[in-house]
């Protein structure tokens, strides 16, 4: 299974591509989609482009997104969460489901703690993916969430085939 993970954000949108085959995980790629400050629709625009380009590249099976938590900041967090929008409307457009996850659901399956810090983010990828090149902090997070995506889909399928042996 081939998993794109999205970190939004409108300056800064990380992804990440993972293949998880079992419990083996391997990286595919990472980057962060760019917008410069202006004018709010040209740069959504800028980011749909950039990530259906990810999309059409790296041929994923599912995507994952995480969610937005609110900040005191009501205009900053309507913005991400206009950027959040294109991060689901994107892999949606391709045909893919999309999974969503809280930042400490994520940063609990990939770390262990739920309020684990950037950098024991960044290292646990790497532990994970070794020898892979990170793009950058939203790249990063991007990998994570795949990971926790993989983590999930991985666990529901054994459940599920749990249910199908029990009944």
């Amino acid at each position: 299974m081939r998993v794109l993970g999205i970190d939004p954000g409108l300056r800064n949108m990380g992804w990440g591509v993972i293949d998880a085959n079992g419990s083996r995980l391997s990286h595919v790629a990472n980057g962060i989609c760019h917008t410069s400050a202006g004018d709010l629709a040209p740069r959504l625009l800028s980011l749909h482009a950039q990530l259906s380009d990810v999309i059409a590249q790296y041929q994923p099976d599912c995507a994952a997104v995480e969610q937005t938590f609110v900040n005191k900041d009501g205009v900053a967090t309507l913005k991400l969460g206009q950027a959040r929008a294109i991060a689901l409307l994107v892999p949606a457009q391709a045909g893919l489901d999309v999974g969503e996850y809280a930042p400490n659901a994520v940063k609990k399956t990939v770390v262990g703690v739920g309020h684990a810090a950037k950098q024991q983010i960044d290292h646990m990828v790497r532990l994970q993916l070794p020898g892979v090149e990170i793009a950058g902090p939203d790249a990063a997070d991007a990998l994570a969430i795949a990971m926790c995506h993989a983590f999930h889909a991985r666990s529901s399928g054994r459940l599920a085939a749990a249910v199908r042996a029990a009944s």
